[in-house]
């Protein structure tokens, strides 16, 4: 045998393949199901991070609550003073500290702090019932927050009830106890000035974005009133509201709560003893609410100033059933 014939053939490794040259469409084979192509490669990803590093929260959608155009904002400033924005795309609020744009608080969360032009910090809050009844635009006098709140409570106006207003005044009372009946009550507000009534409705809509449907405010007296529409709570804030008893009687369902707003003395005095002389109400009970703040920082604690006195007196009575005499009320007599 030749050397040639004894060399074993070299053999030589092909090279590597040439993805690009490779085909990735299915392949198919007589016979057999088409195969699907490899899998895209999971890319890596970074390393668990260890005990004590943060880890970072990718931003899932827009903050819970967030202000929006529309949104009524109060802006509070270093010295406390509020002031009252609607937000609309592109505009700006000016103070004397400088302007704040809109676009710097559409979208950034209830609580924050927008600064001015000037740099001053601005605390930015959606306004509480209170701040708005106390800077909303009046026609007649508004009922404070410390009063509607006592209407509400010893009224015992809650969700699902009927409720009968007089007057609307400048629409103060009527957000409270709108907000109190809630969507599955109504409230029927009576105004005798058309002006008035107009004030009312524009305050309630800027309050809750639109009128509601379960509010009817009807411009005319509260002895327009038919019977027929029984309700379950009734507030009087008129001059003379024992002029409507008897109206307000008809309506009122036994066990009913009757809730009195008068502002002097001689008005109460004339509305307790009509009210005795009508005899078909409870012993109406009469007070008033007195609102002092405290200032307290560190060991200066006192009270402030200034006060929210007398505003009204309120009275409260309930409806007695048809034909029933309440016992009379024991008074302790005079001594000699």
């Amino acid at each position: 045998m030749s050397e040639q014939q004894e060399r074993p053939a070299t053999h030589t490794p092909p090279g590597p393949e040439v993805l690009a040259d490779v085909s990735l469409e299915p392949v198919v084979v007589a016979g057999e199901p088409a195969r699907e192509p490899l899998p895209e490669p999971i890319p890596e990803t970074a390393a668990e991070p260890t005990a004590g590093q943060p880890t970072a929260v990718e931003p899932t959608g827009p903050v819970p609550g967030a202000f929006r155009p529309g949104d009524r904002v109060q802006l509070t400033d270093p010295k406390g003073r509020l002031h009252t924005v609607v937000l609309e795309p592109g505009k700006a609020f000016h103070t004397h500290r400088g302007a704040i744009s809109h676009d710097d608080l559409i979208g950034a969360p209830e609580g924050s702090v927008v600064h001015s032009t000037a740099n001053t910090g601005y605390l930015a809050l959606r306004p509480l019932l209170a701040d708005f009844v106390l800077s909303m635009p009046r026609g007649a006098q508004v009922i404070y927050p410390k009063d509607a709140a006592q209407i509400v409570g010893f009224g015992d106006i809650g969700p699902g009830m009927r409720v009968l207003e007089a007057g609307a005044g400048s629409g103060a009372l009527s957000c409270s106890l709108l907000r109190a009946v809630g969507e599955r009550g109504t409230l029927v507000s009576y105004e005798r000035r058309a002006d008035f009534a107009d004030v009312a409705r524009g305050n309630v809509e800027a309050f809750f974005g639109t009128a509601p449907a379960n509010w009817s405010l009807r411009v005319g007296d509260l002895d327009q009133h038919p019977a027929d529409e029984v309700v379950d709570r009734v507030v009087l804030d008129m001059l003379e509201p024992w002029a409507v008893l008897p109206t307000v009687a008809a309506a009122l369902r036994p066990g009913g709560v009757l809730v009195g707003y008068v502002a002097t003395v001689t008005q109460l005095s004339s509305y307790m003893e009509a009210l005795r002389a009508q005899g078909v109400w409870t012993e109406p009970y009469a007070w008033e609410s007195l609102l002092r703040p405290w200032h307290a920082v560190g060991l200066a604690v006192r009270p402030e100033h200034r006060m929210v006195a007398h505003t009204a007196f309120l009275v409260t009575a309930r409806r007695l059933a048809e034909g029933t005499v309440a016992p009379v009320r024991q008074r302790r007599k005079k001594a000699g």
